[in-house]
């Protein structure tokens, strides 16, 4: 439940949270997309969709930002005191399951995409990820709304089904996969995993508050600061892991293209390391 006031050290808390993801997500998305030559076009398809979730993601914490901020004044002069509820406004959580009924699947696309299987194989794995990742997200959200603990556990359950299978196919189904990708990625991919499994544990932990009884305003600012700090490793730090393994790859498949980019990169690094008065 939303709570009906929150302390200034509560209200900046949660300001400050929100804006860390927004910058996180959105210049993430810049450095992917400028960087998107530095890779080969066939694992571009996956960079390009971590671009496209980052970017989806800045776009609702910039909605969820601007609703906190609706939600919550204050009268005292400088905002140092209470912020309570305004008015005719109130918090909309729903904003976070329309990023994750969008982002989520589109998190499992970047992983798939990135290996670059055949596309028979690809087509099966996505058949089995996306849509259970979609169901997933819609089966919690009659449950975040609610203010019932008993409805909250039910959906809380059944949204565990769907996440069950997700890692089941994870963890075995691809890892058949993992044996045909380059040594010098294998290790990384197989640890992708798990930062999924980290960072989407903290989801149903902040789910569960109220289940627990932890409840008032110190729940709720809990909640939205480790939904934060999930969505910033599972989509900005995810990919830009997701682009390191592509540039590994590419590499490892053109010695070429390799070669080119070592010899770019240490020329930069060299003109970096140049005086100012030299570079001009």
């Amino acid at each position: 439940m939303i709570p009906e006031s929150l302390s200034h050290g509560q209200y900046d808390t949660v300001y400050n949270f929100l804006s860390l993801v927004i910058a996180s997500q959105l210049f993430t998305a810049v450095f992917l997309l400028i960087s998107l030559p530095r890779i080969l076009a066939r694992y571009r398809q996956a960079i390009t969709v971590a671009i496209i979730v980052c970017g989806i993601a800045a776009y609702h914490y910039f909605r969820i930002f601007d609703s906190f901020k609706a939600a919550f004044v204050t009268k005292s002069v400088g905002g140092t005191g209470t912020y309570s509820q305004a008015v005719g406004a109130s918090f909309n959580e729903g904003y976070r399951y329309v990023d994750w009924l969008l982002t989520v699947p589109l998190l499992l696309v970047e992983l798939v995409a990135v290996l670059a299987l055949a596309r028979k194989v690809q087509s099966k794995l996505l058949i089995r990820l996306v849509p259970a990742a979609g169901l997933m997200i819609a089966l919690g959200y009659p449950g975040e709304i609610s203010g019932d603990n008993g409805i909250r556990g039910i959906f809380g359950i059944l949204s565990t089904i769907p996440f069950a299978y997700i890692l089941f196919v994870l963890f075995t189904q691809l890892s058949k996969s993992l044996e045909n990708q380059p040594a010098g990625v294998r290790g990384t991919l197989g640890r992708l995993r798990f930062l999924l499994l980290l960072s989407w544990g903290v989801y149903p932990i902040a789910y569960l508050l109220p289940l627990l009884n932890i409840a008032g305003s110190d729940a709720w600012v809990y909640k939205q600061v480790g939904y934060s700090i999930a969505d910033i490793v599972a989509k900005a730090v995810y990919a830009l892991i997701i682009f390191q393994v592509a540039k590994i790859k590419s590499y490892d498949d053109d010695r070429t293209f390799a070669e080119t980019e070592t010899s770019l990169a240490e020329r930069e690094h060299l003109a970096e390391r140049r005086p100012v008065a030299e570079r001009s």
